[in-house]
């Protein structure tokens, strides 16, 4: 089958290499279609986009968008403006929020008794900041062993680090990635059952859903699958790539089956 991907992080955000690096790593195995999509910023594309055309890769802009409906529902825009104004200015409004939310964060650890800066976490992220940075921080200080040991014991609910997102809507995540001519996705699906409005989503232009993801079971994938032909929906692959060090999958690059990689051609490249 064809290997692709559509989701990778870069240091830009909270991934943990360069833009470079992310594409090499996804190169390497093998992949045809690729995207950047950190979260909330453009600013890694010119420079994937111009090594993706020497490499003959065929690459679409992306981005994605966190939402307040859920901390994992996050829409990915592909295909979208990135010198449109006020897209930019949207991204960079979500970015701010990022940071008030850190620092929300970064106040409550200290009222538990953690003691972290806020110089010791802006300074992991030069452009779009998140609790992955937090996490990084914590780390660093000896509270946790990983990235993931720091969220379980600090920023997910219930614990003393956790700040609900301050992100848009799903529906306003949708409107901003049309405004700017792209094609909305819905990320991770797998991450977010229960918290699922097809209706209201398609309705307001949602495209695709992200069906061939790392974490979804095969059950899973015909479900989704299913509910892409419901609602007209096409189904992306993505291996939500954020380098060696981010504790995730280590290797991007995801199987498509066929019929479904001919339909993102047609989607995306218009062939």
């Amino acid at each position: 089958m064809p290997i692709i991907d559509l989701h990778t992080h870069s240091d830009y955000s909270d991934g943990t290499s360069s833009p470079e690096e992310v594409f090499h790593a996804a190169l390497k195995n093998g992949v045809q279609i690729y995207a950047l999509t950190d979260h909330d910023t453009t600013d890694g594309i010119p420079t994937v986009a111009k090594i993706c055309q020497e490499h003959q890769v065929l690459f679409t802009c992306g981005v994605e968008i966190s939402t307040r409906d859920h901390d994992h529902l996050h829409l990915i825009g592909y295909n979208v403006d990135i010198t449109r104004p006020e897209f930019q200015a949207f991204l960079a409004n979500n970015r701010q929020k990022r940071r008030t939310r850190i620092q929300q964060i970064i106040l409550q650890l200290n009222q538990a008794g953690i003691e972290l800066t806020e110089g010791e976490v802006f300074s992991r992220a030069p452009n779009t900041i998140s609790r992955a940075h937090v996490a990084d921080a914590l780390k660093a200080k000896k509270y946790a062993q990983t990235r993931q040991d720091a969220f379980r014991k600090y920023l997910v609910p219930g614990q003393p680090g956790y700040v609900p997102s301050a992100g848009v809507s799903a529906l306003e995540a949708i409107a901003h990635i049309k405004k700017a001519g792209g094609m909305a996705v819905l990320a991770h699906p797998g991450l977010t059952i229960g918290h699922w409005d097809f209706p209201a989503w398609t309705e307001a232009g949602l495209e695709g859903i992200e069906v061939f993801y790392p974490g979804h079971t095969y059950s899973l994938k015909q479900d989704l699958l299913s509910l892409a032909s419901k609602y007209g929906l096409v189904a992306t692959a993505g291996s939500d790539y954020h380098g060696p060090r981010g504790g995730r999958i280590t290797t991007p690059g995801m199987q498509i089956p066929q019929n479904h990689y001919d339909k993102l051609l047609r989607k995306l490249f218009n062939r």
